[in-house]
Formats: structure tokens, C-alpha cells, sequence
């Protein structure tokens, strides 16, 4: 029997190894790759990202930086991989990881974002990054934290983990069916989810606090040109969450997309859906020359 257990327990184990492995990322001949670079350090807990790098040029290379989902509390960037479109183009990429709920609620997700961006931004010259042609994209819980990281400029409430810097900008943000009203993603009409409490920890009531990790709240007239996408039958985010944020971006006049597409759930859409999704992002990149 116990040899039975132990064979039961190393297969389980070994399922959960290949669970963990994710497929390498894929870039062009003449790309490099920087892995696991420390951008933040707190309380023992270092922030990593990786970075690709494409041929240097004369002229800095745009930079995407990429925030993964998952509700603020589970999710690796090593699952994130879909970045041809990108190096294609001669982008850098940086995908990021942040706290999770279990190592530090918010605004830590929040504050982890935002020095990623600055780390990236006062070490442009030495990684050959053009920083006016920054964006910053994410999906889900990451489309929060790329909308936070990017309308947040240089208001500098969750920069206390890494200061100093006057500057901050970039010149779009892409969010993927993100959290927009954190309020409403908690106790809505649409949806009560359990992460958004989880993630607000003892500001799980704080309407003022909420409020400044919304980004909703944060949209101004010169906010970045903004692109979004959302499902309309989206069961984990609602899709009226890109609704109100595209009509904030309308009020105040800032350049906004909203794509829908139409029976797309949690970020499950068609290839073809997929495919137009790629197409209309990179159109709308070009529409701002990046």
C-alpha cells in the first residue's frame, strides 16, 4: 500500500511539474533575452520581469510591457507568451510579475506596476528604449494594472517603493477586458467577486480608497490613447466595466477604441476574433505613430 501512495503522490507531482511549465517565448533571429530581472525589492519579496530585446538601433526601440491576469491572486508571467506581432514590429518587450493577493493586498499589485515602469523607463538608454514610445497592455486583472499603471502619469500615490522620478508617461495603454470600477467588481449589479475583496483586503469597504485604485478615476483630458477589448458575454468581468470607461474617455475627449466582440467570453475568442484583434491593435498603434 505505501508503495502504492508514494507512486499516486510522484505522479501527482509530476503532473503538477508539467502544469508549471510553460512554452518559451518565440522572437526573431537577432533578439536577445534578459530573464528574471530584479525591478523592486520589499519586505524580501523581489519583483522580476523579463525583457526582449530586439537589435539595437540609433533610435531607441518602442518598448511593450506586459501585465498577465488572473485576479490578482494566482498567474506567472511566464504564461505569457503571444508576442510575434510585437517583434515583428522591432519592439521590445518586458513582461512583468507583481504581488499577489497572498504575499501583499492592495495597492501593492499596483505600486509593483508602476515600478516596473519607472525601472524600465531610468534604465532606457542601457536597454537602447525609445521612452516616448512606451506602452503598457494587459488582460483582465493585468488590464487593470496597465490602465493603473498608465493613467496614474506622474501622480506619484503608489510610487513610494521606488521615487524620484519626474517624468513618467507612455504613449498607450492596451486593456484586455480589464477591472475598471474595482467598487463595482466587488458588489455591483453584474458581478460580486470574491478576488476584488480578496485583493482590497482590510480597504474592502474604503469607498475613497477603491476609488484610487479604479481606473475609472483616474482618466484626465491628456490621458494616453487608449485601446480596448472587451467580450460581451464576458461571466468573470463585466463587459459594462469597458462600457463606462469608454464613455469616460469620450467625455473628456481623450483617443480611445473600443473593439466588442460579439459572444466572447473571458478572453476565450475565435481565432478569427483573435486574428482582427491583433490586426485593429497594431492599426491603432500606427494611428498614434508607434
Amino acid at each position: 500500500m505505501k508503495t502504492i501512495f508514494l507512486m499516486i503522490c510522484l505522479t501527482w507531482a509530476g503532473q503538477l511539474s508539467i502544469a508549471q511549465e510553460f512554452k518559451k517565448v518565440s522572437y526573431p533571429e537577432g533578439f536577445t533575452e534578459q530573464l528574471n530581472l530584479v525591478y523592486t525589492s520589499v519586505n524580501g519579496w523581489e519583483g522580476k520581469l523579463d525583457l526582449y530585446l530586439p537589435p539595437s538601433q540609433k533610435k531607441g526601440s518602442p518598448l511593450v510591457i506586459n501585465i498577465h491576469g488572473g485576479g490578482w491572486n494566482k498567474g506567472v508571467k511566464e504564461s505569457q507568451t503571444g508576442f510575434s506581432a510585437f517583434f515583428n514590429r522591432g519592439y521590445a518587450v518586458a513582461n512583468i510579475e507583481y504581488r499577489l493577493t497572498g504575499t501583499a493586498t492592495a495597492p501593492a499589485a499596483v505600486e509593483d506596476t508602476r515600478c516596473a515602469l519607472i525601472h524600465l523607463i531610468r534604465n532606457a538608454k542601457k536597454f537602447h528604449i525609445d521612452v516616448n514610445r512606451i506602452v503598457i497592455m494587459g488582460s483582465s486583472a493585468g488590464g487593470h494594472l496597465a490602465l493603473m499603471g498608465g493613467l496614474l502619469e506622474n501622480n506619484p500615490i503608489f510610487d513610494s517603493n521606488c521615487p524620484g522620478l519626474k517624468n513618467i508617461k507612455v504613449a498607450a495603454i492596451i486593456d484586455k477586458f480589464g477591472i475598471t470600477d474595482v467598487w463595482d467588481w466587488a458588489y455591483g449589479p453584474y458581478k460580486t467577486s470574491a478576488s476584488a475583496t480578496s485583493w482590497l483586503g482590510d480597504k474592502a469597504k474604503d469607498h475613497e480608497f477603491i476609488k484610487s485604485v479604479s481606473p475609472l478615476y483616474q482618466v484626465k483630458k491628456n490621458s494616453p490613447p487608449t485601446f480596448i477589448v472587451h467580450g460581451d458575454a464576458d461571466p468573470i468581468v463585466p463587459y459594462q466595466e469597458s462600457v463606462a470607461l469608454k464613455a469616460k474617455y469620450d467625455e473628456l475627449g481623450v483617443k480611445c477604441e473600443f473593439m466588442t466582440v460579439k459572444g466572447g467570453l473571458h478572453g476565450k475568442f475565435s481565432k478569427e476574433d483573435d486574428e482582427e484583434l491583433t490586426r485593429r491593435i497594431m492599426a491603432f498603434l500606427d494611428s498614434i505613430s508607434l
